[in-house]
């Protein structure tokens, strides 16, 4: 007799543990045989993973719902035969993307289990999908996706994502499957882990309260990407940890997410934010806190070496348009033509820089 089991991983690609294959069938996605053990590193490897979702599609498009879950079955296909499976529950989130896309990003959310062989992941139980918006536009998604991969150019403290090609599969009615891409974002919680860091709960943080040189490098790299939505009130489209070294000072770390809204990414439903009087979100705005001069010109440095790694990023994905791909480095050009020996790129930002 078949044994039947409920597969116990946390998107059975988070970690190292035993998994299970089985014969992929839609009739029955839970009839499964204990005889595969691999490594699956979510955010530690770059292929891209095969994944499945079973929910009822036509209530999570119609309703979005945040504050509802409803339940679904993940499956990591690793061969034409083969796959795992998961019980999950998962709702809509986001704010703008939650109500004006057609199909808004999701959270996932599992049960706790044990997972003898990664006892770091065992606190994890939720984790971000960034999906499509709108069926057969999926440059946006590479888009962003890429803002996630340059950002880590930069620095270890970053969200780490993984990009997957993802099937949805409507439970409520038979219709066909849609296949696109989508991404993962690694959790606060893995992150702060890595980091050897905590997070900062209070809302009541500005950015004098943040590691000087950290607060530089994300306030110029999201002037360089052409994103003013984010605050360090408030901690919009930003997250502040404590770190547990003792060679820190009581100062904040601070690392970015959320870049729909970017210049770099041009979606057709940004636009900025209208007090700062921009005429669209291509326009550049720096919004981080007054430096010297001399502080400036150091931290440009560091964009300076980094010019042709944020290039590569780029160039090498395969799955974005040529001309999309030609759009990003024309409007990193716009940035990096100011990098000149009048340091034309600091006497700007300090132009639009704040005091706080």
């Amino acid at each position: 007799m078949k044994k039947i089991i409920l597969v116990q991983t946390v998107l059975t690609l988070l970690f190292v543990m035993p998994a299970f294959s089985q014969r992929d069938t839609n009739s029955n996605p839970l009839d499964i045989v204990d005889t595969l053990n691999q490594d699956f590193g979510m955010f530690t490897k770059d292929e891209i993973l095969n994944l499945s979702l079973r929910f009822d599609m036509t209530h999570y498009t119609r309703k979005k719902p945040k504050d509802e879950y409803l339940n679904a079955i993940l499956t990591y296909h690793i061969n034409k035969t083969d796959s795992i499976n998961k019980e999950i529950r998962l709702k809509s989130r986001g704010e703008m993307r939650n109500g004006y896309c057609d199909f808004p990003p999701i959270r996932l959310n599992f049960k706790k289990t044990e997972f003898p062989n990664a006892p770091d992941l065992a606190k994890i139980e939720k984790i971000k999908l960034v999906t499509h918006c709108e069926y057969g536009n999926e440059e946006n998604l590479f888009k962003e996706y890429l803002i996630y991969k340059l950002y880590s150019v930069l620095t270890d403290t970053s969200f780490r994502v993984r990009l997957v090609k993802m099937t949805y599969i409507n439970t409520f009615k038979k219709s066909k499957p849609i296949n696109t891409y989508a991404f993962f974002i690694e959790p606060l919680e893995m992150l702060a882990e890595r980091i050897n860091a905590v997070e900062v709960s209070s809302l009541n943080l500005s950015q004098k309260n943040i590691i000087p040189r950290m607060m530089d490098r994300m306030a110029i790299y999201n002037y360089m990407i052409g994103n003013t939505d984010w605050s360090v009130p408030n901690q919009h489209n930003c997250k502040v940890l404590s770190s547990l070294n003792f060679n820190y000072s009581s100062l904040g770390m601070i690392v970015p997410y959320d870049f729909d809204y970017s210049g770099l990414v041009d979606a057709t439903y940004a636009i900025p934010y209208e007090p700062l009087g921009l005429s669209s979100v291509r326009e550049r705005r720096y919004v981080g806190i007054c430096r010297t001069e001399d502080v400036f010109i150091d931290a440009m440095k560091e964009f300076s070496a980094k010019k042709e790694a944020f290039y590569k990023v780029i160039n090498d994905f395969q799955l974005l348009d040529e001309k999309e791909k030609s759009k990003m480095i024309n409007y990193l050009d716009s940035f990096y033509e100011d990098f000149d020996k009048n340091h034309s790129i600091v006497k700007k930002i300090r132009n639009e820089c704040s005091s706080f």
